[in-house]
C-alpha cells in the first residue's frame, strides 16, 4: 500500500484518509465515543473582574489577539496548553443558589495552606474550611462573585502522607 504522508497522515490523501478511518472504526469498537471539554463557562455579572480573578488563580491567560477588555460582553483565558480555557459571559440575572458543579484546585507549586493564603489574597473568600488536624481535607471558597470551588492538598502533600503510611 503506497504512503502519502511520513510521519503525519494528511486527508486529501486517499492511501492516508482510509487509514484514518479504519482506525477510527477500530478505536470507536474499543472505546465508547467520548467528549473533550473545550471551555468551563461561568455566568456572571462582570467578565472582565472574573478573567482578572481566573488569571493568576490558573495560570490561564487571555489572547494577546483578541484582550479581554472592561466592558465586552464576554472574556476568555487559554490554558498554557491552549487546549481549553475558562469563558466569562454576562448574564442580567445575580447568583441565586449554590452551584451544581465546581472547580476542585490542586496546587502545583506550593501547599494547600500556601496557596489558600494566595487566593484570598487574590480575593477570595473562605466558606468552609475541612481541614483537619492530621493535615488531610480541603477548604470551600467562592470566588468575587460567589462561584464556590475547592483546594485540596497538593501533589506533593499526596505523595508525603502515602510515604509515610505506605
Amino acid at each position: 500500500m503506497p504512503r502519502c504522508s511520513e510521519p503525519f497522515p494528511h486527508l486529501s490523501c486517499p492511501t492516508d484518509r482510509r487509514r484514518l478511518l479504519w482506525e477510527a472504526a477500530l478505536y470507536t469498537k474499543e472505546r465508547p465515543m467520548t467528549a473533550l471539554i473545550h471551555n468551563i463557562t461561568f455566568d456572571c455579572a462582570d467578565p472582565y473582574g472574573m478573567a482578572g480573578f481566573w488569571g493568576p488563580v490558573t495560570g490561564y491567560q487571555e489572547d494577546p489577539q483578541n484582550p479581554n477588555e472592561p466592558d465586552d460582553p464576554e472574556a476568555y483565558l487559554a490554558s498554557p496548553d491552549g487546549h481549553h480555557g475558562l469563558l466569562f459571559i454576562a448574564v442580567p440575572e445575580s447568583k441565586a443558589v449554590k452551584n451544581r458543579v465546581h472547580l476542585d484546585l490542586m496546587p502545583t507549586d506550593r501547599s494547600r495552606d500556601e496557596e489558600l493564603d494566595r487566593l484570598l489574597g487574590l480575593g477570595a473568600t473562605l466558606v468552609a474550611d475541612h481541614r483537619r488536624p492530621d493535615g488531610t481535607g480541603w477548604a470551600v471558597l467562592t470566588d468575587p462573585e460567589g462561584n464556590e470551588f475547592c483546594v485540596e492538598r497538593s501533589a506533593a502533600e499526596r505523595a508525603q502522607e502515602s510515604d509515610t503510611t505506605g
